[in-house]
């Protein structure tokens, strides 16, 4: 087994795992040197932090990554407008970023290539981060419903 992507090196690991999530790049914007790992009882990456805060955490299930915040300011610098991003309403914004879900009839513009289950980012239309979460709907299934969660907010960035 080669090396390279065994939890020997675990930052190339998890830079993989990024890359193969968002897109070429994404790997070492999301996790620069001097990232620290947590690791489960078995060995396995479960989150990874950058001073004291936590960029992201692998999920158990599939082996995605979700985003902290940290790890969504970090992203957002590196993807260019409108990759993984969801543009809500100027008067929602204070409380997506208190942590709340953003509702389909609040977004104004999402990027068609979301996939339901992705990781997205929640922007104000100044591309202001206002939250990170997992999408409930496509970007086009988020403009075209009047109604219902197009994404759960896993973490807000505070109002």
């Amino acid at each position: 087994m080669s090396t390279e992507y065994s939890n020997d090196n675990p930052l190339r690991r998890i830079r993989t795992i990024a890359d193969f999530q968002f897109g070429a790049g994404a790997g070492e914007a999301l996790f620069p040197d001097g990232c620290t790992f947590q690791l489960s009882t078995t060995g396995r990456i479960r989150q990874v932090r950058l001073g004291n805060e936590r960029v992201a955490t692998v999920r158990a299930q599939d082996g995605r990554l979700t985003i902290g915040v940290a790890g969504a300011a970090r992203l957002a610098a590196h993807l260019p407008p409108p990759a993984y991003r969801v543009t809500v309403q100027e008067d929602v914004a204070p409380f997506v970023a208190d942590g709340k879900n953003a509702m389909a009839k609040h977004v104004v513009a999402a990027d068609e290539g979301i996939r339901a289950g992705d990781e997205v980012l929640v922007v104000a239309a100044d591309d202001r981060l206002l939250a990170t979460g997992a999408a409930l709907l496509s970007g086009r299934e988020m403009l075209a419903f009047n109604y219902g969660v197009a994404v759960k907010v896993r973490q807000g960035r505070g109002s």
